[in-house]
């Protein structure tokens, strides 16, 4: 069963494209018409590729990894923000860093920095420094916030990007491909779907197209993760089983010896294995109540 339906889709808007004049010929085999000079897109291609980018998020999320959104435009911003926190995944939403993959190291240096700031505004340090450099610091913590601060989980190079606007986002695009990072993104009719390795094609302008997609991706993200604290626990479950039996004790409950006589008390036998072969049987009497 599909993750997001062909209707669900219309009503969001995300078949209209861009005007006939504004189109990338690669998009041709995801436009399905043209009427009054805008392409439409052909949603059960969208459908189809959604479910296809949601699977792969799935597996990334399912492998502990994390994965980047990026939407810098106006309608975008808010709807990654939201969707990216609620998963604890990392998003870039203001302009983006530039070298913030190629050059991950300084960025990290970057995000350390204002750290060290929040720090310094905790542990009395600013007492200690005049009003002129403390205005300083706390203008420039403020900045970095606004830049990093939705980045400052992320202690090594995401496995995945997700981008609304590719040719906006045409930087982080290339950042990404350079070092081989996989990329999901939203590809309207006027973006090469060839720069992604996940193209879903839709409307990348309409705001309820966008909430659509990004909130399909977001619970595919949290299946992915829900099936990985699972496995987890399945395995811990395993491991605690092996130690015991690595420690030789077992202890097996034969069960209560009945009696035909009534007026005999119940006899509960208990039989722990030890290492070597040694086994120690103790027997307990209860009287009826």
């Amino acid at each position: 069963m599909s993750r997001v339906s062909y209707n669900d889709l219309l009503e969001a808007g995300a078949h209209f494209g861009h005007l006939k004049s504004k189109w990338n010929p690669k998009m041709a085999p995801y436009i399905f018409m043209e009427a009054r000079g805008i392409h439409i897109i052909d949603l059960n291609k969208t459908v189809a590729k959604i479910d296809e980018a949601a699977n792969a998020m799935k597996q990334v999320a399912k492998s502990g990894k994390k994965i980047l959104f990026v939407a810098t435009k106006k309608q975008a911003k808010d709807i990654v923000a939201d969707a990216a926190t609620r998963v604890n995944m990392p998003f870039i939403t203001e302009r983006w860093p530039g070298g913030m993959l190629t050059n991950f190291a300084t960025v990290r240096k970057s995000v350390k920095k204002m750290t060290g700031f929040e720090k310094m505004a905790t542990d009395g340090t600013f007492e200690n420094i005049s009003k002129k450099e403390r205005l300083q610091i706390t203008r420039q913590k403020a900045k970095m916030e606004k830049f990093l601060g939705s980045i400052i989980d992320l202690s090594r190079l995401p496995a995945a990007l997700f981008i609304v606007d590719i040719n906006k986002e045409h930087i982080a695009v290339a950042e990404a491909k350079k070092l081989n990072i996989p990329t999901f993104a939203i590809t309207d009719t006027n973006t090469d779907p060839t720069q992604v390795d996940f193209a879903i094609p839709a409307n990348d302008d309409a705001t309820k197209s966008i909430a659509l997609i990004v909130e399909t991706m977001s619970k595919a993200i949290e299946e992915g993760l829900a099936e990985r604290k699972m496995d987890k626990e399945a395995e811990k479950d395993r491991e605690d089983e092996g130690t015991a039996e690595e420690a030789g004790i077992q202890v097996e409950y034969v069960g209560a010896e009945e009696d035909d006589d009534d007026s005999k008390p119940n006899k509960t036998t208990t039989e722990i294995k030890k290492p070597g072969g040694a086994r120690k049987r103790t027997t307990t009497s209860k009287k009826p109540s």
